[in-house]
Protein backbone atom coordinates (compact mmCIF):
# COMPACT_ATOMS: atom_id res chain seq x y z
CA UNK A 1 0.00 0.00 0.00
CA UNK A 2 1.14 3.60 -0.66
CA UNK A 3 0.66 6.51 0.53
CA UNK A 4 0.02 9.87 -0.93
CA UNK A 5 0.67 12.93 1.32
CA UNK A 6 -0.30 16.34 -0.56
CA UNK A 7 -0.59 20.08 1.13
CA UNK A 8 -3.92 21.86 0.47
CA UNK A 9 -5.25 25.25 1.94
CA UNK A 10 -7.42 24.69 5.41
CA UNK A 11 -9.97 25.90 4.13
CA UNK A 12 -10.49 23.73 1.65
CA UNK A 13 -9.79 20.05 3.80
CA UNK A 14 -12.26 21.34 6.29
CA UNK A 15 -15.18 21.80 3.65
CA UNK A 16 -13.88 18.23 1.33
CA UNK A 17 -14.07 16.68 5.06
CA UNK A 18 -17.69 17.75 6.09
CA UNK A 19 -19.15 16.79 2.68
CA UNK A 20 -17.75 13.63 2.57
CA UNK A 21 -19.05 13.18 6.62
CA UNK A 22 -22.14 14.06 5.20
CA UNK A 23 -22.17 11.52 2.41
CA UNK A 24 -20.81 8.48 4.70
CA UNK A 25 -17.16 8.39 3.25
CA UNK A 26 -13.32 9.53 4.65
CA UNK A 27 -11.59 11.71 2.35
CA UNK A 28 -9.11 9.25 1.52
CA UNK A 29 -12.27 7.36 0.03
CA UNK A 30 -13.18 10.07 -2.04
CA UNK A 31 -9.48 10.55 -3.24
CA UNK A 32 -9.45 6.87 -3.61
CA UNK A 33 -12.64 7.42 -6.13
CA UNK A 34 -10.92 10.17 -7.76
CA UNK A 35 -7.92 8.31 -8.79
CA UNK A 36 -9.42 5.14 -9.77
CA UNK A 37 -11.93 6.97 -11.86
CA UNK A 38 -8.46 8.97 -13.28
CA UNK A 39 -7.14 5.58 -13.89
CA UNK A 40 -10.50 4.39 -15.37
CA UNK A 41 -10.86 7.20 -18.14
CA UNK A 42 -7.28 7.81 -18.79
CA UNK A 43 -7.40 11.27 -17.79
CA UNK A 44 -9.19 13.92 -15.43
CA UNK A 45 -13.01 12.79 -14.71
CA UNK A 46 -14.25 16.05 -15.16
CA UNK A 47 -14.00 18.61 -18.18
CA UNK A 48 -11.38 21.25 -16.93
CA UNK A 49 -12.70 24.39 -19.11
CA UNK A 50 -11.91 28.38 -17.96
CA UNK A 51 -14.90 30.30 -16.25
CA UNK A 52 -16.12 32.55 -18.99
CA UNK A 53 -16.42 35.88 -16.30
CA UNK A 54 -12.78 36.18 -16.68
CA UNK A 55 -12.85 36.04 -20.99
CA UNK A 56 -11.17 38.82 -22.67
CA UNK A 57 -14.34 40.11 -23.83
CA UNK A 58 -16.07 39.56 -20.55
CA UNK A 59 -13.52 41.79 -19.11
CA UNK A 60 -13.48 44.39 -21.98
CA UNK A 61 -16.98 44.90 -21.39
CA UNK A 62 -16.88 45.37 -17.49
CA UNK A 63 -14.05 48.20 -18.08
CA UNK A 64 -16.09 49.79 -20.66
CA UNK A 65 -19.00 49.82 -17.98
CA UNK A 66 -17.15 50.87 -15.08
CA UNK A 67 -15.98 53.85 -16.97
CA UNK A 68 -19.48 54.87 -18.15
CA UNK A 69 -20.62 54.61 -14.51
CA UNK A 70 -17.23 56.86 -13.76
CA UNK A 71 -18.46 59.81 -16.20
CA UNK A 72 -21.79 59.18 -14.81
CA UNK A 73 -23.31 57.20 -18.02
CA UNK A 74 -25.68 55.29 -16.33
CA UNK A 75 -28.84 53.89 -18.31
CA UNK A 76 -31.75 52.28 -15.81
CA UNK A 77 -33.67 49.35 -17.07
CA UNK A 78 -36.46 47.93 -15.14
CA UNK A 79 -36.17 43.80 -14.76
CA UNK A 80 -38.93 43.35 -17.52
CA UNK A 81 -37.00 45.82 -20.00
CA UNK A 82 -34.13 44.36 -19.65
CA UNK A 83 -35.64 40.44 -20.09
CA UNK A 84 -37.50 42.15 -23.35
CA UNK A 85 -34.04 43.23 -24.35
CA UNK A 86 -32.39 39.48 -23.73
CA UNK A 87 -35.39 37.48 -25.38
CA UNK A 88 -34.82 39.77 -28.11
Amino acid sequence: MASLNMRIDDDLKAAVDLICDNIGITTTAAVTMFLKQMVRVNGLPFEVKADPFYSAENMAALAQSLAQLKNGKVVEKSLAELESMANG
